[in-house]
């Protein structure tokens, strides 16, 4: 999938947060970094039009953002950093469910779709769960379902495993890897991207560095450390 940020800037009446941002994103795994408050969550939210260009433009394989939201939307799902923004039914298959229903109005094929993909993440088992009853790994594992049920061509993260003990940060680090999706993830976890295809460094709202994982981290940690 081709993603193009063309002069990509995004205002707030405080503060340039994205300053004329232009790069081409095609690679399979793509990491984003940088210190707290540089951008790179706001860069992520450009992606699926969460967030709309003040200037310039976003494309995504040549939808752009702003006229073609809808569409877009159905090629990329967003996974947040905080599961609860995403989670709003009180049991866990309902949840699922509810974004399926335009998608596929037969429930039997609902149910199976839903079933296949909570097993995929290994969490079968929660289904008819309450939300409310989850483990921070648990949800954060169910709102990745509920963006694959979707079956969108790129999943895009903010902060996966933030907020995760070290035993959940590593399920879900299994989960992202054994993705057959697109992926782009914004990370403050440098271990998760050290195999990924390109990492992107955003400093001060524009992209300080465009490498490998090898050297765009170095350069992270030499210069934001």
């Amino acid at each position: 999938m081709l993603i193009e940020f063309d002069q990509a800037v995004v205002s707030t009446p405080q503060a340039e947060v994205l300053r004329g941002v232009s790069v081409s994103l095609a690679e399979r795994r793509i990491g984003i970094v940088g210190p707290n408050g540089a951008g790179k969550s706001t860069l992520a939210r450009l992606v699926n039009g969460l967030v709309m260009p003040s200037s310039g433009s976003v494309r995504v394989d040549g939808l752009d953002t702003r006229q073609d939201l809808k569409a877009v939307r159905a090629r990329v799902g967003f996974v947040f950093q905080n599961p609860e923004n995403q989670i709003v039914f009180p049991i866990v298959r309902e949840d699922l469910a509810f974004g399926l229903k335009r998608l596929a109005p037969d429930r039997q094929q609902r149910e199976a779709r839903i079933d296949s993909q909570l097993a995929r993440l290994g969490v079968g088992h929660l289904a008819d769960r309450s939300s409310h009853t989850l483990s921070g790994g648990e949800r954060q594992l169910v709102a990745l379902a509920a963006v694959l049920v979707m079956e969108p061509a790129l999943i895009v993260f903010d902060e996966p495993t933030t907020q995760l003990d070290l035993r959940n940060r590593n399920r879900v680090r299994a989960a992202i890897d054994g993705l057959p999706h697109d992926a782009i993830v914004v990370s403050h976890d440098l271990e998760l991207l050290e195999d990924f295809d390109r990492v992107l460094v955003v400093r001060d709202g524009a992209i300080a560095a465009d490498d490998t994982p090898a050297a765009a981290l170095r350069w992270y940690r030499e210069h934001c450390g």
